[in-house]
């Protein structure tokens, strides 16, 4: 596994949640498993703009940090799981603050990438 050359600043608690649920997919995965189990064909589906390599990084680095585990079924055909432990369901109110945050953006965000796209 790739090992990290500048120590990881531990004494900063942003760079840490950042650790965690920085990451493109990763509060959406969370935000997704809330509810339930899911396979990892149904996350790759819920999220199609994702490649599958990316979307299993992220799912392997939120497993690593234990915000998410998986459960593999020894049953033909074997299949797998993923689903929130109690420390990821710690983060689901600062996702769901994050969304809310996003969507009183959004109008803005759109005049910004309308500017963009005139220049």
């Amino acid at each position: 596994m790739y090992k990290k050359k500048i120590p990881f600043d531990l004494e900063c608690g942003v760079k840490i949640a950042m650790e965690v649920i920085g990451g493109k997919w990763k509060s959406c995965i969370i935000k997704n498993l809330k509810d339930g189990a899911k396979r990892p064909s149904e996350l790759h589906r819920l999220f199609s703009e994702a490649s599958p390599r990316v979307i299993n990084q992220q799912l392997k680095e939120l497993e690593m940090h234990g915000m998410i585990e998986k459960k593999i079924f020894a049953e033909l055909p074997p299949h797998t799981e993923y689903s929130i432990t109690e420390d990821g369901r710690t983060l689901i109110p600062i996702i769901e603050l994050l969304e809310q945050w996003g969507i009183r953006f959004r109008p803005k965000m759109i005049e910004i990438l309308e500017k963009m796209q005139e220049q």
